[in-house]
Order: C-alpha cells, then structure tokens, then sequence
C-alpha cells in the first residue's frame, strides 16, 4: 500500500466488501451444516471469518473506517461472550495497531512537510513505525540534540478518505449493528465526523498537547510527552516507554488493572480541573502504563475544552440520583436541555439507562466487568421499545463528555477494575460531594 485509498470508489467499493463478505460465508455456512457440521462450529468459524475482514478491511483503509473500527472496539465489553469471543481480539487489535504506510511513502511526505534535507533533524530515525492508527503513524527517531523522540506523521488524504467513509459507514448501520446489539452506530459515526477537521490539525494537537504536558510534568501520577516540533501534518513529541493498556487488559495482573482503571479515571475527572480541557478519545491505544507506576496518556487530536472545569451539573445530578430523588433528576436534565419540554420520559427506564454511569459512585469500592456491562446493556436493549434512549437529546456542548464517559466505562469493564472510584468523583466532580449544596438548591426544590 502506498498511498491511502483516497478515490471515493474503491473506498467505497472495500467498505461495501463487508456485508457482502457476511452474506457469502453464511451461505457457505448453511452448505457446511447440510455436510454435516454442527451448526455451532460452523457459526464460530464464520464470526471468525467476519472479524478478520472487518480487521482487514477497516484497517487498510485506515482514515474514517479505521476510526469507527477503534471506536467499535471499546463497545466490545458489552457483548455477551458468546458473540463477542471471535470478535474482541480482531476489535482490539484495532486500539493501536493497523497496516502501515511503507518507508518510501513515509520519506516523500517527511521531504514535503519538513524539506528535502529533513534527515538533518535527526540522528536516527526508524522507517518501521512503532504504531499505525486511524489518520496517521507513529515512528522512533532520535532528534537532532541527541533526545528519543516520537515523529507522527499523518497519512497523505487522510482529509477526503475520513469524510468518504463517514458517508459510506453510515449505509452498512445494520451489520455493525448486528455486531454490537443496542448501540447506536450513526450517532457514533455522526460524533466522529464532526470531530475530523480537529484531529486532521497537528497544530492544534501540539498547543493542546504540551498544555497538558505542561500541566502534569513531574506529577506522581501521569506523564504527558512535551511536543519539541510541529505542523499541520508533523508532530514530533519526547518519546515515552511502557506497555499499552490493550496489553494490560489482556495480560495484565489484578493489581496492574486495578491501578491502570484507577489512574484512567483520576486522569478523565482531573483534567477539566487541572488544564482546562478534557481528553476525548480514551480507547486503550492511547494510554501506557510506564515501569514507575505512572500512567502515560497519548494523542490529544480530540479534546473537550472545559475552561471553566467538569460541568457541575454532572456532580449534582448523580448526587441527586442517588439519593433517589428522580423527580429532581428529571427536572434537572429538563434544565440542562437533555429532556426537551414536550416530552415525558418513563422515569423507571430514565433510571435503568443511567444506572452504568452513577452506580460505581454509591458505594466506597467498585468492580467493572463485562458481565456487569452485559447486564446494563441488556436492560437498555429490552427498554428501548419504551423509546426512552430516542426521547434523549445530548446538547452539542455535551457530546464528547458523553463519549468519554461511555468509552470510559468500556475500557474499565475490559480491564475488570477494581477500585475506589467514589473518591475521584468526591475530590474533582464539582457538585458530587454533600458538602457542596448551596448551589443545588433550584435542583431539588423543583
């Protein structure tokens, strides 16, 4: 591959592969079964099938495709394990990993953004890239006063390929859809897409990016790699050493994905409070737990900007919430513009839908897991015909705090953590914690 498929046809054409692909291994399937294989073996062997093209396919085409299969990827903890066992590790091989430009291609755009004789800002630089994602990959190189450095170069049509496959994803809702049951995949792919032209610009990656940096140098708890340099389609970063949280999921000890869900969310809930901002995209790929204990975070392409910190209208509500005050629940995200004036919500699904987010906040220690996940997401499923999820409006200044509260708790169930979660949400959600009532007040007189 040389180049990202960039003509809207043969995009178009590979994304279309996808259903038709599941269409012919089922009816292989069905031939199998006449011949004498049990219908259980055969339906293994065909998701298996299926989950390896989804890899392919989405991986190659890498820009929106390769984003939404990331996105994906996070959702998997929410299938019930009979139907995720062929997809969850083809999904999360996605979080960090997909095929990579070759090294030509990689010279020809390193010649056009930084000069022919770009080399000279190197001492060393290594043509195999350590990660390859949605719009761009990454490379190690050693900058030219003798620092590592990690060089992120974005693939050449990035831009028209994520607005293609957007267009495109859209039309195959039905198959990802059978995927991941109760998921609602065009508004995945509508809040992915308007997050393009953010995370197409480097330059506005790097002043986020070294704000957080800047925040969290020598902090016990996180690092955040300073950027040295950057255009819109470079952005050369300190380099950072650990293991990628996928591998703390899938091989990591109790205690590492104890510490690594703890460190995730102290990072999520501090951050509006410590920069001004939020990190918006936390799938398992940009995050590494480091040989000191720190957790280092990656990528920040999407960021929510909070300047005035995490809205206190999250803290008080799940206050409310648990007190059991609904009525005040109701009237609360009537206010905010989540529940529009002329519709009435069934106030027992209202309360099944939030269950995920404020359960982990009543009690002094919580445990995520997949069963736990299954479970929510089976409720909600069998509330939907109530309409309760579609009566839901999400203000657009909430969208990405939902996206990163919904991903947040897909990768706390794949890790399965266990921890004092409550306390975060005590020290850094404003409006969570009792000692903090007199502006609640209009919330629970109404």
């Amino acid at each position: 591959m040389s180049d990202l498929p960039r003509r809207a046809m043969t995009r178009s054409a590979k994304l279309a592969a996808l259903p038709l692909g599941f269409a012919g291994r089922t009816a292989l399937g069905l031939g199998k079964r006449i011949g004498g294989k049990s219908a259980e073996i055969v339906a293994q062997e065909i998701q298996q099938r299926t989950a390896e093209q989804i890899f392919k396919v989405l991986g190659e085409l890498k820009g929106g495709a390769m984003k939404f299969g990331q996105a994906l990827s996070i959702f998997e903890a929410a299938l019930p394990t009979e139907i995720a066992g062929p997809y969850r590790a083809t999904l999360t091989r996605l979080q960090d990993a997909a095929p990579a430009l070759p090294a030509p291609v990689v010279h020809k755009v390193l010649a056009e953004q930084l000069g022919d004789d770009w080399r000279e800002n190197f001492l060393e630089f290594d043509d195999a890239p350590t990660a390859a994602a949605s719009i761009g990959q990454v490379h190690k190189a050693v900058w030219h006063d003798g620092r590592p450095v990690a060089v992120k170069i974005q693939y050449p049509g990035a831009g028209k390929a994520l607005l293609s496959d957007f267009n495109q994803l859209a039309r195959l809702g039905k198959l990802f859809g059978a995927l991941l049951p109760g998921l609602d995949v065009r508004s995945v792919l509508s809040e992915l897409r308007e997050r393009v032209a953010e995370e197409l610009d480097y330059l506005s990656e790097a002043e986020a990016q070294h704000a957080f940096a800047q925040e969290f140098r020598d902090d016990p708890d996180f690092f955040v790699p300073d950027v040295i340099a950057a255009n819109e389609q470079i952005l050369i970063t300190e380099w950072m050493s650990g293991s990628a949280l996928s591998r703390i999921i899938t091989d990591g000890t109790t205690e590492e994905r104890d510490l690594a869900g703890l460190l995730l969310v102290r990072f999520l809930f501090c951050s509006p409070a410590r920069v001004g901002m939020l990190h918006a995209d936390p799938h398992p790929g940009n995050f590494r737990m480091m040989e000191d204990g720190r957790l280092g975070v990656l990528d920040f392409g999407a960021v929510n900007r909070l300047p005035d910190g995490y809205p206190r209208m999250f803290g008080t509500l799940t206050r409310i919430f648990n007190q059991g005050d609904m009525e005040a629940v109701v009237q609360g995200l009537r206010d905010e513009g989540f529940i529009r004036p002329h519709i009435d919500v069934d106030v027992d699904a209202l309360r099944v839908f939030l269950a995920p987010y404020v359960e982990p906040t009543r009690v002094e220690e919580f445990t995520f897991s997949r069963e736990w996940l299954q479970r929510q997401a089976a409720a909600v499923a069998d509330l939907r015909p109530g309409n309760v999820v579609r009566q839901l409006n999400l203000p657009p200044s909430y969208v990405l705090i939902h996206r990163v509260h919904a991903a947040g708790v897909g990768v706390l169930c794949q890790l399965g953590t266990t921890a004092r979660f409550r306390d975060e949400v005590i020290t850094w959600v404003p409006g969570f914690s009792d000692e903090e009532p007199e502006e609640d007040t209009a919330l629970t007189t109404v």
